[in-house]
């Protein structure tokens, strides 16, 4: 439906309207006041209602005066004697909503005063602090100062699964968390105990909160009660940056937030994508990134030199990479845990040192039983790979543009014979199995992982990679959706993008080689002990005359390749929010 003369995405002229405070807004058949509200930019404060569970409208902070049309009255607008709770009071045509009236404001002073009566002044050691719906609303919508002298009840602390601790003090009775259980999961590890102030959110007797979407729950508390063991006591959320990213763990493609700082991730968060996702991701996908910091990582090129496995920097590795597989019978094997943009720029540096010989290959593809369908509609995905479609959906379209025959898969590669293998990783875990290592022996082998393992060990030149936090690109998920992700972190010192040594390979074949570059930018690194936060540098080795650059590589695919013309037309993008605005006046002196 157009909008002509609309508020909040409704045509006024075809559908019925509601004001609210002061705001006239569009509404359907069934919408409740707050759905309303929220969507057109009305703050109402809230603490039960979630969208994504049943109305409860226990916490009654959203209650409001509202007035209605009075068909028995020749229509005139009256008043209706009691509050209503705006979470629950479906929309009718005419009505007037106040949230700032004198009554709906006193109650919501009265709703924050008891809120507060028990709940403990532990906001300087509480993870929630910077991001918690009682702190703001205290300060909105609560009293200057605390009327009740008598003796806070302390209820205890309870671990309740292996992702989540429960801090009942601070709990607000929201019952988010139990409804998500019930409804989401299909669970039901959490209830309600006790009546009064003696009311808790406790487990059942030998039932742990232990399943796979458990951690979510951390997100739906309003409060403080129900925190990430993970992240607890790590770092303080107003020191953290946000990027927004794409689940690189599996072929799920949840929307997701990191939370990172001065280099370092901390958590992981889900970001609302109704088509993908809704407002959920897995305990694999929030827990699954630890990888990315493991002191294991590779950090430096390395060759084989007189049978050992020496050091080398990147233009020697190169320039060996060229001597040994230029004009030969070669294999690239691009992993599924790598973007669309890498694919094509490796597939094109394939096909400059191999011509007509060179094999494409999409790596393998881990997979864990089968796809799990939650009642609440989430799907955990038994595929391990973000992007083992695109990678696929790329080397085909070069592969047939440029003539080199079919795309093989793990298995067409290990029953294949080579002169030269060029293989990516970047695989959470081990992922060389035997016939894999197997096929690689007897060819010069190039390896580009993050992780040692058999395969680097054994390899001929080794080149440290990047993962999908340390770059940007396009997954293509499970049900054929193009996402964009952003990157979020630096990659470790001596770590580059599959995409820059795809180009910086390109570059050498070529002949206009290498430039060296200089320092472009500092970088800080965090230290977990006390005292200075130490300054570093970051320095860019020597690469391409042309920076790897995602966006610049889809341009360049959907004008060179009309199959891979999607890349430019149908890729999502991160909706980037308003930037907050201060709530001081800011005043030149």
């Amino acid at each position: 439906m157009g909008v002509v003369g609309g508020v909040g995405g409704y045509d006024r002229r075809t559908m019925a309207t509601i004001t609210i405070d002061g705001k006239e807004c569009g509404f359907e058949q069934g919408d409740t006041i707050l759905q309303v509200a929220n969507a057109n930019g009305i703050t109402i404060p809230q603490y039960c209602y979630h969208d994504g569970l049943t109305i409860v409208a226990s916490c009654r902070i959203c209650l409001a005066e509202v007035w209605a049309p009075n068909p028995r009255n020749d229509n005139k607008l009256e008043a209706i004697p009691k509050l209503l709770p705006t979470c629950q009071t479906t929309c009718g045509e005419g009505q007037v909503v106040y949230t700032d009236s004198p009554k709906a404001i006193a109650n919501q002073k009265a709703v924050m005063e008891y809120l507060l009566i028990n709940h403990p002044l532990d906001c300087p050691v509480c993870d929630q602090s910077g991001e918690c719906s009682l702190q703001d609303y205290s300060y909105e919508y609560g009293r200057g100062v605390s009327r009740f002298e008598e003796t806070k009840i302390k209820q205890p602390k309870k671990d309740v699964g292996p992702h989540v601790l429960l801090y009942s003090d601070r709990c607000i009775m929201c019952s988010r968390c139990v409804r998500f259980t019930r409804e989401v999961t299909g669970t039901a590890e959490l209830t309600i105990t006790g009546r009064g102030n003696k009311e808790q959110i406790d487990v059942f007797p030998g039932v742990a909160l232990d399943n796979e979407l458990s951690a979510n729950v951390i997100d739906l508390c309003p409060v403080g009660a129900l925190l990430d063991k993970d992240f607890l006591f790590s770092q303080r959320v107003w020191f953290l940056k946000e990027t927004p990213s794409i689940d690189g763990i599996t072929s799920s493609g949840d929307n997701i937030t990191v939370h990172h700082n001065q280099g370092l991730v901390y958590r992981i968060k889900p970001r609302t994508n109704m088509d993908v996702n809704k407002w959920w991701i897995s305990d694999e996908i929030r827990f699954g990134w630890k990888f990315v910091h493991d002191e294991g990582r590779l950090t430096g090129a390395a060759h084989k030199k007189f049978g050992a496995r020496a050091a080398c920097d990147f233009v020697r590795a190169y320039d060996e990479i060229v001597e040994n597989m230029k004009g030969k019978k070669i294999a690239l094997v691009v992993s599924p845990m790598l973007s669309c943009e890498e694919a094509y720029a490796l597939a094109k540096a394939a096909v400059a040192l191999g011509g007509k010989g060179a094999t494409l290959c999409v790596g393998p593809v881990p997979r864990d039983g089968t796809d799990k369908v939650f009642p609440g509609g989430y799907t955990v995905r038994a595929e391990k790979a973000p992007n083992a479609r695109g990678v696929r959906r790329v080397l085909e379209a070069v592969a047939q543009a440029e003539g080199l025959g079919e795309v093989l898969d793990a298995r067409g590669f290990e029953g294949g014979s080579f002169e030269g293998v060029l293989v990516t990783g970047n695989y959470p875990s081990d992922w060389v199995t035997a016939g894999f290592a197997k096929a690689c022996e007897g060819a010069f082998t190039v390896v580009i992982d993050t992780l040692g393992n058999r395969l680097t060990e054994a390899a001929d030149i080794v080149l440290p990679g990047a993962v999908w936090l340390e770059k940007a690109g396009v997954f293509e998920n499970a049900q054929g959706k193009l996402q964009a992700f952003e990157q979020a972190v630096p990659s470790p010192t001596g770590a580059r993008s599959e995409g820059q040594i795809a180009l910086d390979l390109l570059a050498v074949i070529e002949g206009s080689g290498m430039e060296q570059r200089r320092v472009e930018r500092r970088v800080m690194v965090v230290d977990e002990g006390p005292g200075q936060v130490p300054g570093a540098t970051e320095v860019l080795l020597p690469g391409a005359a042309h920076r790897y650059n995602a966006a610049h590589i889809r341009r360049e695919m959907a004008g060179e390749y009309t199959a891979l013309s999607v890349f430019e037309t149908e890729v999502s993008y991160p909706v980037v929010e308003a930037q907050h605005t201060a709530e001081m006046e800011l005043v030149e002196l």
